[in-house]
């Protein structure tokens, strides 16, 4: 059963939802992915959203461009956490999706990563869901002694050769 429901608007959002994914998979999160548009097809949307608990979901990602109404609505009827991962759009550079994915109304909140976050999704969903699992928050911790063991490892390495040969 999965934990976690990654839902985009379009296949042109799968660079940036496999990165999500991606991270779930480091942690050994389990999820399902799908590609629904609230717009065009509302009737599967709803569907979906009311019937993520019953699936299991703890969390769901939303990928979203332009108007971003994926993560807003799945908040509205969702009743966990919901992350929301703003798109990067041609027209106003992801700017729309992340407004409209950051201004939600006062009862429905969206947890908001940057534009084009994936992998800030997955490990914020990793997160929530480490709040019950203390086997996946040492997981965690591990990940977080890994990022700060490969930036002291560039540091040494500037330091040996300095900043021309680097």
């Amino acid at each position: 059963m999965a934990t976690v429901g990654i839902v985009m608007g379009s296949d042109s959002d799968m660079p940036v939802m496999s990165k999500a994914a991606e991270m779930l998979d480091k942690f050994g999160i389990s999820y399902e992915m799908t590609i629904i548009s609230a717009h065009r097809e509302p009737d599967v949307f709803f569907e979906y959203a009311k019937s993520a608990e019953s699936k299991g979901f703890k969390v769901i990602i939303a990928g979203a461009g332009m108007a971003a109404h994926l993560p807003g609505m799945c908040a509205a009827i969702f009743p966990m956490p919901v992350i929301g991962i703003p798109m990067h759009t041609t027209s106003l550079g992801g700017k729309d999706s992340l407004y409209s994915i950051v201004q939600m109304p006062s009862g429905i909140p969206v947890a908001t990563v940057a534009i084009n976050g994936g992998a800030n999704a997955g490990i914020l969903a990793a997160k929530i869901l480490a709040t019950s699992d203390p086997e996946l928050l040492q997981k965690l911790k591990d990940y977080s002694q890994s990022l700060k063991e490969s930036v002291q490892a560039k540091d040494a390495r500037l330091q040996e050769v300095g900043y021309k040969n680097y």
